[in-house]
């Protein structure tokens, strides 16, 4: 009897990997997601303009086991890219940062927008002391 035929859902996970050049393991999916770090992960996915796949491992909780026991990695989500781990959330937002993701996935780092100064209309504001 072969491996996959005692585990299917391992099976499923490799095969979901392999087939993905792209793919993000969740909570929830990326219209929806059901955690803040899932719903990171697939904004910075879509903000870098990257095609991916995803598998909302919510409905099994043998999926967020196999797919532990496969990358070796204990928290969701789970990015990988050409069947390897490229990490968790902390990992892609790190990576972000520094441009390495984009180049992990293979596309035009796009520069993160600075936030626009914020200039005041009217009078300056002023503090009322009521406490004497």
């Amino acid at each position: 009897m072969s491996a996959g035929a005692e585990n299917p859902i391992r099976t499923a996970i490799e095969q979901a990997i392999a087939d993905n050049d792209v793919i993000l393991f969740m909570k929830g999916t990326p219209e929806a997601p059901r955690c803040g770090f899932s719903a990171k992960c697939v904004a910075v996915l879509e903000q870098l303009g990257t095609p991916f796949a995803a598998v909302d491992i919510l409905p099994d909780p043998r999926i967020r086991q196999e797919l532990s026991g496969l990358s070796n990695w204990p928290t969701i989500p789970q990015l990988f890219k050409q069947g390897e781990l490229v990490g968790g959330c902390d990992i892609i937002m790190e990576m972000l940062e520094s441009g390495e993701l984009a180049e992990t996935l293979g596309v035009a780092a796009e520069p993160i927008p600075e936030p626009e100064a914020f200039t005041p209309e009217g009078p300056p504001l002023t503090i009322e002391n009521r406490l004497s």
